[in-house]
């Protein structure tokens, strides 16, 4: 399939677009970036230099990927998502010179397979959301994120456990957490979230 960037996007002429891949209205894409294929970059996103995305990944209208953000195979971004890229931000060193891109430490925030980023939030790198996890809309992240993990709140915290199709789970009686959309089922041990091995 054709890459379709539509003539008011900005894409950089060194950035790597997959096919079957759009950018949309005023979207930018920086040099270096790597985008997989048929992905989507809404209207006024950004993504920065160097960034790389996987297959079927999408960033929704405003979503804002600082480098070196990476994001695996199928992660959403929503709309005006901010993806942080420094510890201690300063327009100014202590002596009033502007700093230049070389006097701070770039940190990126990872996004495993299926990650998705509810609208608004933020993810204050350098964290890894893990695979299939979900972060509530508005949400502030500031440490990593279990697979599987549906995280909520300011600063965020784990509220449920989501499966593949992003449905809260369920507790059976013996335990093993189920998805009500999917039937599939999950095994809890110390905090973390796995696919239970079929019999």
């Amino acid at each position: 399939m054709a890459v379709r960037i539509v003539d008011s996007a900005d894409v950089a002429d060194g950035a790597s677009i997959g096919d079957g891949s759009s950018i949309w209205h005023l979207a930018q894409v920086r040099e270096g970036a790597v985008l997989g294929e048929n992905c989507v970059v809404g209207r006024g996103a950004y993504v920065g230099t160097g960034v790389q995305m996987g297959d079927n990944c999408k960033l929704q209208n405003y979503a804002l990927v600082y480098e070196p953000a990476v994001l695996e195979d199928g992660v959403f971004v929503g709309p005006a998502v901010v993806f942080t890229n420094d510890h201690f931000p300063r327009a100014v060193s202590p002596d009033g010179t502007l700093k230049t891109g070389d006097d701070w430490e770039a940190v990126g925030v990872t996004c495993r397979t299926g990650a998705s980023i509810g609208a608004r939030s933020v993810c204050v790198a350098p964290v890894t959301i893990g695979r299939w996890a979900l972060v509530a809309a508005g949400s502030v992240v500031t440490k990593d994120v279990p697979d599987f993990a549906l995280v909520a709140g300011v600063p965020s915290r784990r509220i449920r456990w989501v499966g593949k199709a992003g449905v809260p789970l369920e507790q059976d009686e013996s335990g093993t957490w189920v998805c009500p959309q999917t039937g599939d089922q999950y095994t809890e041990h110390d905090n973390t979230l796995t696919e239970a091995v079929a019999p």
